[in-house]
């Protein structure tokens, strides 16, 4: 590719990381908005049904029609849409319990472990200032999370527990993303999702261990109700951008450089913020405003250092 080839892919990539970011961003605002009134799986049944439908309607007659659903790598679409599943599950397990800000702020230390899951798993050799980042990053999340003192919340550890299924997700689909277009992953995530949450609807559905005092776990085992006609905006919402950021967020990483499109994932952290205080009354107090910024600083900082190592990596090539 040329260097103007390059650029104008790379930029492509960051607009669709930034348009994700922003989509995502809706389904965490309307999923915290919803947890008081539904079952998380209901939710999510009805959120990937209508993303099913956007799927079909809007993005499969764009990318070649039913040659989506054709793949030789099954399992590992699997994998990825099951490591999605649970991921977002977890976070918005999250959100029902927790101010929307701390929830996303740790969210993002999953490019900290994706760094390690990198060298666990690649075999990529990290040094010492990447290192001292990720032990940053993880610092900020202590600060947050406030563990062995009153202030800690049992519903701290799904993010993080998010965060590592995502790092998960990020590793299978390096492995896949050469091979696999972003509407072929984004139908088997959607698949998955129906599967899954159909599946807990069945088991616990009727409501049988609800009336747990955690708003997490009322969140997860709260039977199944009428859906209010007010919120159908919100359901159909959640489906349309839930779809779309998935697949906006595959396209990203298929079309740029990583290093390139993931700093524009971060608006997502800003805009968190910003439905905490309108949506919610709720605004970091001082010692998250100091997590926040540990964890955002170190990770972008490993994203910078994956920019410079490529350009590295370029000119050793080229010489």
């Amino acid at each position: 590719m040329t260097t103007v080839s390059v650029q104008r892919s790379n930029l492509t990539g960051a607009l669709c990381a930034f348009a994700a970011a922003l989509c995502f961003s809706l389904n965490d605002v309307g999923i915290k908005f919803l947890s008081d009134s539904y079952a998380l799986h209901q939710v999510v049944l009805i959120r990937s049904s209508v993303g099913l439908i956007t799927l079909l309607a809007v993005i499969m007659p764009l990318s070649g029609g039913w040659r989506i659903v054709r793949t030789r790598r099954i399992g590992w679409h699997l994998l990825r849409g099951l490591c999605v599943v649970l991921a977002n599950s977890f976070l918005f397990l999250g959100l029902a319990a927790m101010p929307i800000a701390d929830a996303v702020a740790i969210f993002f230390v999953s490019p900290l472990l994706i760094a390690l899951m990198s060298i666990l798993f690649l075999g990529e050799v990290v040094g010492l200032r990447r290192w001292v980042a990720i032990a940053v990053g993880f610092a900020g999340v202590m600060i947050i999370v406030k563990p062995g003192t009153s202030a800690f919340q049992v519903a701290s550890v799904f993010p993080i527990a998010a965060a590592c299924l995502y790092g998960v997700m990020h590793i299978v689909a390096r492995r896949i993303g050469g091979t696999e277009s972003a509407a072929t992953m984004t139908f088997y995530i959607v698949m998955t999702f129906i599967v899954v949450s159909a599946g807990v609807g069945l088991a616990i559905g009727d409501g049988r261990f609800a009336g747990q005092a955690h708003p997490s776990l009322d969140f997860l085992l709260r039977a199944w109700a009428p859906v209010d006609i007010a919120d159908l905006p919100i359901l159909v919402m959640l489906g349309v951008s839930g779809v779309m950021g998935g697949y906006l967020i595959s396209q990203a990483y298929r079309l740029s450089e990583a290093a390139f499109a993931a700093p524009f994932e971060y608006v997502a952290m800003p805009m968190a913020i910003i439905w905490g205080i309108t949506v919610f009354g709720t605004f970091p107090d001082r010692i998250a405003w100091i997590g926040i910024a540990l964890i955002l600083g170190s990770g972008l900082y490993l994203v910078w250092r994956e920019a410079v190592k490529g350009r590295t990596r370029g000119i050793r090539r080229q010489t």
